[in-house]
């Protein structure tokens, strides 16, 4: 313009003023026309907003012509091919790069989301009351931005045989259990251990584990002792004095874990009533038998009649005897003959061979005493015995021995 105007400021003469204001006022129409039909466009640019008066055609060439440059990411309101228009209002909102990691595993975003919350609504991502999120939702979104997200899972807690489920992130068991407010005692089992990491398969087990006395007061059984005597003929017993039981008092620890008994241990015993030993007297006399030389006509033929287990009276057998107790393996408390071998004190019963020694027979049995035939026992064939006695410690004292047996009736 001032190229123009020079040579025009040179002319001084009226006419030449004359002119130049011509000029002057025709430049200014050309540039009030030319101005006037440039379109006037709003562009809010994040968050800044400019008034621009342009002559482009289009949206492209007018950021262009602003020094905006549109990213992949970037927002745009109108496409960059939109014809620019008076009175336009383009909105532009730059991409930020944000990393995202779920549960481990990082991903890189580019949005255009004001705060966290809006973000996370835009990746369809699911965000739980009992998840963690780190920044909250309201953090306003910068460029490389770390959000970082743990997704909750449910754990199973069996707790003294109620079961519940709790929410958790991870951690260990002993945060699990504290976050969620369940107590247990020291002496209680935890399983897994407290410091084990908790995962989406964590099953945890707390076992309710209880210590307490209890007192048991029981009977102490009498031993039978035999003394010999020999005032009273071999193969009798007479009864000097009865056996009493005697009484103790157990104390035992009883464990029980979720209100059941698992284990039971004798921690003290005192003896209340001492017992007291059954005492019988065992014939050691010896009987002289006179053989019958005599005998009457058809006496043979009589006798011989006669059927009937008296015909074993008084015979002597040397046998192999071994013991046994009520509470052996397979016994059933009941004998052959009906005799219940568990009650108190334990009866005098002997298993017997029934070819050898009929049953029911009263017998007499070196070291054992007197005692009936009444039972039987499927190793017990031939010359073989088995004694009662009252327990199975007993049973293994005696062993295995040859006696005498004498059949009295």
């Amino acid at each position: 313009m001032q190229k123009i105007l020079k040579p025009l400021l040179a002319v001084k003469t009226k006419s030449g003023y004359s002119v130049f204001t011509a000029i002057v006022v025709t430049l200014f129409s050309t540039w009030v026309i030319f101005d006037a039909t440039k379109a006037e466009v709003v562009i809010a640019a994040d968050g800044d907003v400019q008034v621009v008066k342009t002559h482009t055609t289009t949206v492209g060439e007018l950021l262009e012509e602003v020094g905006i440059q549109v990213g992949e990411y970037d927002e745009l309101s109108h496409a960059e091919n939109a014809e620019v228009f008076d009175g336009m209002k383009i909105d532009f909102d730059t991409a930020k790069e944000v990393q995202l990691t779920v549960d481990g595993e990082t991903d890189v975003h580019n949005t255009t989301a004001e705060t966290v919350g809006e973000f996370l609504q835009d990746t369809d991502l699911n965000i739980s009351e009992h998840d963690e999120l780190s920044p909250s939702n309201l953090t306003v979104i910068k460029d490389g931005l770390e959000i970082k997200v743990d997704k909750a899972f449910e754990v199973l807690v069996n707790d003294g045989g109620k079961e519940k489920k709790y929410w958790t992130t991870g951690g260990t068991v002993e945060e699990l259990l504290e976050e969620n407010d369940v107590s247990y005692e020291e002496e209680y089992k935890i399983k897994p251990d407290l410091d084990e990491k908790v995962t989406k398969d964590t099953e945890i087990s707390i076992i309710h584990v209880e210590k307490e006395p209890l007192e048991i007061e029981e009977s102490i059984p009498f031993d039978t002792e035999e003394k010999e005597d020999a005032s009273l003929e071999k193969g009798t017993t007479k009864t000097i004095s009865e056996g009493t039981e005697g009484k103790v008092l157990k104390i035992y620890e009883i464990t029980k874990e979720n209100g059941k008994e698992v284990e039971r241990e004798l921690i003290k015993e005192e003896v209340k009533e001492e017992s007291k030993n059954k005492v019988v007297a065992v014939g050691t006399k010896e009987v002289q038998q006179k053989a019958n030389t005599t005998s009457k006509k058809g006496s043979s033929s009589k006798s011989s009649s006669k059927e009937s287990s008296a015909s074993n009276d008084g015979k002597v057998f040397t046998v192999e005897a071994t013991a046994y107790s009520s509470d052996c393996s397979g016994c059933s408390g009941i004998t052959a003959t009906g005799i219940n071998i568990k009650q108190s004190p334990t009866p005098k019963v002997i298993s017997v061979d029934p070819n050898v020694i009929p049953l029911g027979s009263r017998v007499w049995v070196e070291g054992y005493g007197e005692a009936i035939a009444g039972d039987t026992g499927g190793a017990i064939k031939g010359n073989r015995i088995d004694v009662l006695v009252s327990n199975d410690s007993k049973a293994r004292n005696w062993g295995r021995k040859t006696v005498q047996v004498k059949i009295l009736n």
